[in-house]
């Protein structure tokens, strides 16, 4: 299983801070940024950095200073955020917004939802929305359970002996890619590249070429995949938009949203179920609950979502129109970073939210964002969740961390947020 080695600091993190109104990017000066802009993508351990909750207290959008034309705001506040990302006509997210039409990047244009303004999102929206409805994913459900059950038999073939056993590179990974195979309809044995590619277009330690290097192969594996779709359409994702939809759907885009989903729904479930493993690892009495009692699955997931919030920066958001979010005035063309993780720790949306507690009412979070972005796939990464946790506490009961927990490897700088290894004894 290739290792996940994506300290994500994303060309979607430090790039679009270095966009200008006319020019599109200008790479050279991202080592530049301070590291006031940088500070949303850090984390101590499993919590965002203190001086976020000081910003947020302070200033729920606060102005970023950075050696660029545009202002860019960051908003920490949980009213704040929802408020902007909840405006889908007075924000873009189109991807010219960060290359500039012509610029370095623009014929790597990734397609699919997230870099998408209506009406191309609306209409791409409307094809992929169906295939997510809980009656189609439900096909999944068996497959899943399958996909659990055979990575809890290799970790058990692993560890047989006391050796320990990496829940990331065993359990936390395969699960999503696999599922993803499944939904796409594409074969098992390209999840290894899945995952490469995955995690390449967002290492910027390899440099931006390589990222949009990244999203090239990427898209470039999907037109022959929705080639052969087109040929013999099977039962999966893209073989049923292809039989409902035809011709009305274009190669280009099909490898779009099919990109998309890899992305989006690969990385950030392999994340929480990583990190979501250690807060139970971490916790006795949260282990026996989720081993225990089947009703409480549904309030654990929905907190660990809430508490991790893996995606920890949105997508950019560009002004097309002077506008005034929590009192604060944005001009158009103004770029505004939502912090998800800043958001979803706001002390208004009740006490002590810095700690995870699956016992309160849990708030409605922005784990999957919200508005028109909001995460297609969240209700699969929901049914993955659900799965897997129980699954794994319940074949392993005596699992305990195999190394010191101020051992661990967190990434030190990402959009999403992760953790290197999980080492683990699967019977004490």
């Amino acid at each position: 299983m290739t290792t996940l080695r994506s300290r994500i600091i994303a060309w979607a993190g430090r790039m679009y801070l270095a966009r200008t109104r006319k020019k599109g990017f200008d790479l050279s000066r991202m080592s530049f940024l301070p590291e006031s802009v940088l500070m949303p993508l850090r984390r101590e351990g499993l919590d965002p950095v203190g001086d976020l909750a000081v910003v947020r207290e302070k200033e729920p959008i606060s102005k970023l200073p950075v050696p660029i034309a545009a202002n860019v705001w960051l908003v920490t506040g949980y009213d704040e955020a929802k408020a902007v990302l909840g405006k889908g006509k007075a924000f873009s997210s189109d991807f010219t917004n960060l290359v500039g039409k012509a610029g370095a990047g623009a014929e790597q244009n990734p397609g699919g939802l997230g870099f998408a303004d209506p009406p191309v999102h609306t209409r791409l929206r409307r094809l992929l929305t169906p295939e997510f409805t809980m009656r189609r994913l439900g096909r999944l459900t068996p497959r899943i359970h399958e996909i659990i059950e055979e990575r809890l038999d290799a970790m058990e073939e692993a560890g047989k002996n006391g050796d320990p056993v990496d829940v990331v590179h065993s359990f936390a990974l395969p699960i999503p890619s696999l599922v993803i195979c499944e939904l796409l309809g594409v074969p098992y044995e390209d999840r290894a590249d899945f995952e490469r590619l995955s995690a390449a277009r967002f290492d910027l330690f390899s440099g931006a070429n390589a990222s949009f290097g990244a999203i090239s192969e990427s898209l470039s594996y999907f037109r022959d995949v929705v080639k052969k779709q087109r040929e013999n359409p099977g039962d999966g994702l893209l073989g049923m938009i292809v039989k409902e939809h035809g011709d009305s759907v274009t190669d280009e885009e099909l490898a779009g949203l099919a990109d998309g989903v890899l992305t989006g729904g690969f990385e950030t479930t392999a994340s929480m179920l990583a990190l979501g493993a250690l807060v139970l690892l971490q916790d006795p009495e949260h282990f026996a609950a989720i081993k225990d009692d089947d009703d409480v699955i549904d309030g654990y997931v929905e907190e660990l979502l809430r508490y991790l919030t893996v995606v920890q920066v949105a997508f950019p958001r560009f002004a097309r129109e002077d506008l005034e979010i929590g009192g604060v005035r944005i001009a158009a063309g103004d770029v505004v970073l939502c912090s998800l993780s800043g958001a979803d720790r706001d002390g208004k949306l009740g006490p002590d939210m810095e700690q995870f507690d699956p016992s309160r009412d849990v708030p409605s979070h922005l784990a999957f964002g919200y508005g028109i972005h909001r995460c297609v796939g969240a209700e699969l990464a929901r049914m993955e969740l659900r799965a897997a946790y129980p699954a794994l506490v319940r074949r392993f009961p005596q699992m305990r961390l195999a190394i010191r927990p101020e051992e661990l490897e967190f990434r030190k700088l990402s959009i999403v947020y992760g953790i290197e290894s999980l080492p683990v004894r699967l019977n004490g």
